[in-house]
């Protein structure tokens, strides 16, 4: 006969279902830190007025070679076809 002791005495650090319940959340918490730490170390620099140069920001003319996209989005948005340019 084997003699078994009873659970009811022993602390509730020692059951292994107990740690299953701690650990998910723990992990959870775990990961949030992590997370935090990820987005804190990456984030980019404010943009200040300091960066832009006196009167605002110049606007670039868009290049030529986007003349064909701009006019495939022009007829997508309105399904109008645009007419090429007489010289």
């Amino acid at each position: 006969m084997s003699t078994q002791t009873s659970p009811e005495g022993a602390p509730w650090w020692q059951f292994g279902h107990v740690w299953l319940v701690v650990a998910g959340p723990l992990v959870v918490v775990l990961a949030s830190f992590f997370t935090f730490y990820l987005a804190y170390a990456g984030m980019d620099a404010l943009v200040t007025e300091a960066d832009f140069p006196p009167g605002g920001q110049r606007v670039q003319s868009q290049p030529s070679n986007l003349a064909p996209a701009m006019q495939a989005r022009t007829h997508a948005a309105t399904g109008v076809v645009a007419l090429p340019s007489k010289p």
